[in-house]
Parts: C-alpha cells; structure tokens; sequence
C-alpha cells in the first residue's frame, strides 16, 4: 500500500469554545497557556488522524515542538476561540501543522486573528510507546511548498539539538532577594500528573504542560511588575523528553531580559518519576515567554528594569537582548513588506 496522501485525506479542522471566567485573568483577558492548550489540542486531532490513515500501528501524535507564537490581539471573556488548524509538511517520522486562531465577538460578530502557530508532532506507536511509526507523506502543490516545508524541518531540527545544550541548567531559590532582582520574581510550581492530563499513552498533553508553563511565567511577570500582565509572545518550546503519569513536574520561571516596554521569562520543567525512581529527574521541557505590563485600561506600561547582581544574570540579560533586537528586526522587516 501507498504512504502517499494528499491534503484532501486529512482536511483542515476547526475547534471552537466560548472564553470563560476560569480562562482569563482578574481583569478579564484569557490566559496566555489557554490558548496554546488549544492551539495544542487542534494540532493534536489532526496530526493523529493522518498518521493513522495507513494500515500497521495505531499511534498517537506527540507534541515535540511549538514554534514561535505570538499573541496578536487579546483574547477576553465570553469571545469565542475558532481554532483552525492544517497539515503543511511532513517527513518521514514528523508532521508540521499551521494553527490560527480567531477570536469572535457573538453580540457583535466582530472576528480578530489573535495567534498563528506551527507545531512539529512526532507519532508513537500504542503497541509500543518507544517505537516512532512512520508518517504518511502528503503531496504538494509545487515542489517549492516542498522545499520550504524540508527548510522549516532541517531549522527546526537544528535549534532543538542546540537547545540541549543548555539543559543542564538550574534555579537556585535566593533569600530574602531585593526586589526587581531576578530572584525577587523567580517562581516555582509543582504538579502531580494524573490520568487527566494524559494522552492515551499514559503520557502528558503538550498543551497541559505549555499551560503550567505560562502560569510561572505570568507569576514572574507579575511579581516583577506588581501589575496586570499579558502574555505577548513565546519563543520555540521545545519538549526535549516525555512525561509520564504519575512523575511530579516542577515548573520554575525566572526573568532574564527587559525592555521598556516588555519582560523575557526562561521557564525549565523537570519531572521527577515517583515510582520508577532509579530513571532520576530530567529536563523535558525548555521556553522563553514574554509579557508586558498593562494599566487598568489595557495600555502598556513601562516595566521596572531588572536588576542584575551575578556575571550568570549579565550574560543572560545580554542573549536576551540579543534575542528581543533580532524579533524586533523581524517584525519591521514584516511590516515594510505588508506596507
């Protein structure tokens, strides 16, 4: 039998849900994490159901990285999310899918584009959680669209293998720190995993995690600041190891870079097996989140800087400012070319 597929086997999908009080924040905007549980959840469907549209093992897409996502317009209560998403590449043992969502104003009838991500999925056997199956391959318009999709594939691929390199780092707690210091904001939580949170292999959602993950990170934020916070972007996130039901993760988030108008966050997830204790506590998950501070009527704020106190602090402060002017080039590159 063929692994060829084309587009039209695994059609574009759709999810949507009304925004309620228990997604957003005390001022009304959704949570950061809400939303990418979403985006996560339609990448999710639609990965799965391609790689299952062959004959051999049944399997299920897991999430191994999100791309770049920023969060464009605000998402508030009682809007619904429309979240769209697409196949747009596959190789031999991933899957690429484009996800936008669209935020609707019912009493209106008002739409806003709020974000627009792409996902990598890899498939996993249900037979045998450690076997990858293979993908099937779709068809594309032009060799060009192929081209470009190999391109995103070998970056992509590149910037998870230099992520790894910095795993080995820690957040060490400070005592009585002064504040706008990066241990005055730095936070932590822990979770057990339970069965809700997993996906049929016993392993946790993508989108669960990303959604602890933004909860740090909007704590950091809002420690440093002392004000209403939003998220506005997330660098890549990249899920280095999977985690099973039943470890304890800890999440810990620690700023690392501002600007006037804006706060970098480098948030860590290790997990900690409760009963196969002898496999230790791992890294499975690395991300920067940014966030701006906003006044009670939405507008941004200017953010206190961060002070620095260690040479660790300083050399990170600088690759984020690194990273902060290379996005900002990015986006007026993008803008003169709409114009």
């Amino acid at each position: 039998m063929s692994l060829t597929r084309t587009l039209s086997f695994s059609s574009p999908i759709q999810i949507c849900r009304i925004m309620r009080p228990d997604d957003a924040n005390i001022v009304g905007n959704v949570h950061g994490g809400t939303i990418l549980k979403m985006i996560e959840e339609a990448g999710g469907i639609i990965s799965t159901r391609h790689c299952n549209t062959q004959s051999g093992d049944r399997c299920v897409a897991a999430l191994a990285r999100v791309e770049r996502t920023d969060f464009l317009h605000p998402m508030l209560i009682g809007e619904v999310a429309h979240v769209s998403a697409e196949l747009t590449y596959t190789s031999r043992h991933s899957v690429e899918v484009q996800v936008n969502v669209m935020a609707e104003n019912i009493l209106t009838g008002s739409k806003k584009v709020t974000n627009k991500a792409t996902l990598w999925y890899v498939p996993f056997s249900l037979q045998n959680v450690d076997k990858i199956t293979e993908v099937p391959q779709i068809e594309y318009a032009s060799p060009e669209q192929e081209e470009e999709g190999k391109k995103r594939y070998e970056a992509q691929k590149m910037e998870r293998l230099e992520t790894k390199e910095r795993n080995g780092e820690a957040i060490i707690p400070v005592i009585s720190p002064e504040e706008y210091t990066v241990g005055f904001s730095q936070s932590s939580l822990i979770h057990l995993v339970g069965p809700s949170d997993c996906t049929l292999h016993g392993f946790v959602h993508g989108g669960v995690t990303m959604k602890l993950m933004d909860e740090v990170a909007g704590i950091v934020a809002a420690r440093h600041c002392k004000t209403n916070i939003v998220t506005a972007s997330v660098d890549a996130i990249n899920f280095h190891r999977k985690i099973k039901k039943g470890c304890v993760v800890t999440v810990s988030g620690r700023m690392t870079f501002t600007s006037n108008k804006s706060m970098e966050i480098e948030v860590f997830v290790d997990a900690d097996p409760l009963v196969e204790t002898a496999k230790g506590k791992y890294r499975a998950v690395s991300a920067f989140f940014t966030y701006i501070s906003l006044d009670k009527d939405g507008k941004p704020l200017p953010v206190p800087t961060l002070k620095l106190e260690t040479q660790e602090e300083k050399k990170r402060f600088e690759e984020g400012k690194v990273r902060y002017l290379q996005t900002k080039a990015k986006r007026q590159a993008e803008q003169e070319r709409q114009q």
